[in-house]
């Protein structure tokens, strides 16, 4: 085993799977979303959501095929450069990454074009149940993804034969708290992800003093959403903890960068963990919290990395940072939203454009949360693989060779600068244009901003729409 065609091959996956990543976390909430206003526009008649719909289907599509594009290298990596994981593991995750073939993709498959072709061809009604099964498309995706990846964090129903991990209890697999509680972890961070996107462009146009009807459309319906679900959200992340702390405790100690077991435990709010003493540099901490956070008691004891031999230790600074930057993220955005849904309810917001630019620019924090989370379960797992099963420096290709790992490194480094920096900028085109017209654009102020094409007296005649901005 060569460690540096280990290590590359280890980045490239990082660097693969965090371009992927993004783009599901958008479109899965985005998918709800359409969904959501087609259904008002059908309930309501009015135009303002159907021209809402239409933006937003633009900028669905995009992300949703750069999503595929970017999903489709993780499978060929199984093969490319971990082909003994792929051996090992193949009768369980073979399986798994089936069923999200044969659901996932087939229903996206089969509605997608409906969907994007298929408005005017189509009862109203049926074109809303396309939409979405489009969304539980989706929605099914991350599911059977976050199954793959729970089992691999806590690996139950199988039996091990001839070498081999072999299904003894598919039920156990499929349907167990630990994969549960990761799935809606994951999904509720999808839905604050498109409702973040959704509040901030929104809050965009208000300052840009444009598309006042949809603005304020999409800021209410985005904070509140998000006013809602952070708090949920935070409760499962409670519940991710309380699986890590019980099945994998020595990537709970290295979040926690607790070298030495602590009776009762502290809290470390911030430091310079440092390997090479088995200290911490620089720490701050709150006594008896660690304990009260991992076991919710003042007197537990709670296990150090000492505890665990150097060979199953995992990296402590990655983890500690990642979970403390996606924690982070959580509480700002949870202000964001609270304060944001009290001044839409006071009818203050619109004028608060300190508010306003705090949330345009809140956009990337449930990426950037995403990532971190993301960051702090993979690289805790570590050196496993498949966790107290499969190591990683076992998972990786025989004779895999250095050079041949960097090649392709730098390979997708290359295609997937090129691809998405032409797909993010066709994003931002998309979103600079804006919406259709919509009631705010008979203000003077506001038609210096409209093309002349889009000044439709049959559009602005249109009752409905006008009252949606009211």
């Amino acid at each position: 085993m060569d460690p540096t065609a280990l290590l590359l091959s280890r980045l490239q996956f990082a660097f693969t799977i965090s371009f992927h990543i993004i783009f599901p976390a958008f479109t899965i909430g985005l998918a709800a979303w359409l969904t959501v206003l087609e259904a008002l526009h059908l309930r309501t008649g009015k135009m303002v959501y159907q021209v809402l719909f239409e933006f937003w289907l633009k900028i669905f599509g995009i992300a949703f095929g750069l999503g595929v594009v970017s999903g489709v290298v993780m499978g060929f990596q199984f093969g490319t450069n971990w082909s003994e994981l792929s051996r090992m593991s193949g009768p369980i995750q073979g399986p798994l990454l089936s069923y999200e073939t044969f659901t996932a993709f087939m229903l996206e498959a089969s509605f997608f074009g409906i969907l994007v072709f298929g408005r005017k061809r189509v009862h109203p009604w049926f074109y809303l149940f396309s939409v979405a099964m489009v969304a539980l498309g989706t929605t099914l995706s991350a599911f059977w993804i976050m199954i793959n990846n729970s089992w691999m964090q806590v690996p139950v129903g199988y039996v091990q034969q001839n070498g081999v991990l072999v299904p003894d209890d598919w039920m156990k697999i499929i349907v167990n708290r630990v994969a549960m509680v990761r799935f809606m972890h994951m999904l509720l961070a999808a839905y604050l992800s498109s409702a973040f996107c959704v509040a901030a462009t929104g809050a965009w146009y208000l300052l840009r003093k444009t598309y006042r009807s949809e603005a304020l459309i999409m800021l209410r319906m985005g904070l509140f959403l998000a006013a809602v679900l952070v708090p949920a959200q935070l409760v499962f992340g409670h519940l991710v903890g309380d699986y890590v702390h019980e099945h994998q405790p020595a990537k709970f100690a290295a979040i926690e960068a607790r070298w030495h077991d602590e009776q009762p435990a502290g809290e470390v709010i911030i430091a310079i963990p440092d390997p090479a003493t088995e200290s911490n540099r620089y720490e701050i901490k709150i006594p008896v919290l660690g304990s009260i956070i991992g076991s919710m008691s003042t007197t537990s004891r709670e296990v150090g990395l000492t505890s665990f031999p150097p060979q199953d230790r995992p990296p402590v600074l990655i983890p500690f940072l990642t979970f403390r930057v996606m924690v982070g993220c959580g509480l700002i955005m949870l202000g964001l939203a609270w304060l944001g849904s009290w001044l839409i309810i006071r009818r203050r917001l619109e004028g608060s454009r300190w508010v306003l630019r705090f949330i345009f620019l809140s956009f990337p924090l449930p990426f950037i949360a995403t990532l971190a989370g993301w960051y702090t379960a993979e690289v805790g797992r570590q050196p496993w693989v498949v966790y107290g099963v499969l190591r990683t420096e076992h998972a990786m290709t025989p004779f895999l060779t250095a050079y041949a790992a960097a090649t392709s490194l730098i390979l997708f480094a290359v295609v997937y600068a090129f691809i998405f920096s032409f797909g993010i900028y066709y994003i931002y085109r998309q979103l600079r244009a804006g919406p259709g017209v919509s009631h705010a654009a008979t203000s003077p102020d506001v038609m210096a901003n409209r093309p002349m094409s889009l000044a439709d007296p049959g559009l602005l005649s249109d009752r409905n729409y006008a009252q949606a901005g009211e």
